[in-house]
């Protein structure tokens, strides 16, 4: 493997990780803000249960938008591959801040933090943990369709 291979190789792998960081920080810095809303002040108007699916709805829009803004902005390589990893890596570091956050903040055992959800939102919860990891290839895959692999269609974009 020639040094010009290998270096781009290397940057290819960065630009990736980067890019998953990017993505897990916008989603968890707004759920972070949307838990304290909904913790003060959703959860004793409406009750846990339709707090947390509230909250969800918000959540979605955000994945849809943060996944979007990294494949527009920071982007990633062109293949389906590096879609899959920012995602992937993204979702690795949102599960060990749930866990770091369950542990810290709330008392939860790392087993508590994934199994003391309601019924009904906690399985929308999941769902959306699946839809995060899932976002940055769906909106590639989406815009692949008679574009460029570089430059997905978002619906949102400006």
């Amino acid at each position: 493997m020639s040094v010009n291979m290998a270096t781009d190789r290397s940057s290819s792998i960065m630009h990736v990780l980067k890019a998953g960081a990017v993505y897990f920080a916008l989603v968890f810095g707004t759920g972070f803000v949307l838990g304290i809303i909904r913790t003060l002040w959703v959860v004793p108007l409406l009750g846990v249960r339709t707090a947390e699916l509230v909250e969800a709805l918000f959540m979605l829009v955000a994945i849809v938008l943060a996944a979007g803004w990294i494949s527009r902005r920071v982007g990633t390589a062109s293949g389906e591959s590096s879609r899959v990893a920012v995602g992937m890596i993204a979702l690795a570091l949102l599960l060990a801040a749930e866990v770091t956050m369950g542990i810290t903040l709330r008392g939860l055992s790392p087993v508590e933090v994934f199994t003391k959800h309601d019924p009904v939102s906690g399985t929308v919860y999941y769902a959306l943990l699946g839809v995060f990891a899932a976002m940055p290839w769906l909106l590639w895959k989406g815009g692949s369709r008679g574009g460029t692999t570089d430059s997905p269609r978002f619906p949102l974009r400006h």
